[in-house]
This record gives C-alpha cells, sequence and structure tokens, in this order.
C-alpha cells in the first residue's frame, strides 16, 4: 500500500484500514505459528503498512 494512496484517506477510513491490516497481522501470525504460512515476507510488509497508516493519522491529528 502507497502512503500516497493512504493520505488521500480520511481518519475514519484509515482507522478502518488499521483495524483490517492489524487483524490481517494476527492472522499471519497465527498461520505462521501453525506452520501454515508460505510467504513470511508479507508479515514484514503489512507490518510495515501499519506503521503508514499510524504515521499519516498522527500527521492528520497534528495538522489540526
Amino acid at each position: 500500500m502507497k502512503a500516497k494512496e493512504l493520505k488521500d484517506l480520511t481518519a475514519e477510513e484509515l482507522l478502518k484500514k488499521k483495524k483490517d491490516v492489524k487483524e490481517e497481522v494476527f492472522n499471519l501470525r497465527f498461520q505462521h505459528s501453525t506452520g501454515q504460512l508460505e510467504n513470511t515476507a508479507r508479515m514484514k510488509l503489512v507490518k510495515r503498512d501499519v506503521a503508514r497508516i499510524e504515521t499519516i493519522l498522527k500527521e492528520k491529528e497534528l495538522n489540526k
């Protein structure tokens, strides 16, 4: 997910997206622990998406 795409979203949309991505992180961790995860690099990418979303939310909060 690109930061530019995220910056165009509203705060509410970002919060929903953050919830969805955190759920995906949980599912990936669960799959990893049970040995079902094939693409372990996906975990790193999804965690970065969470960080991007949190950063943009903080930027929006500071710019109010």
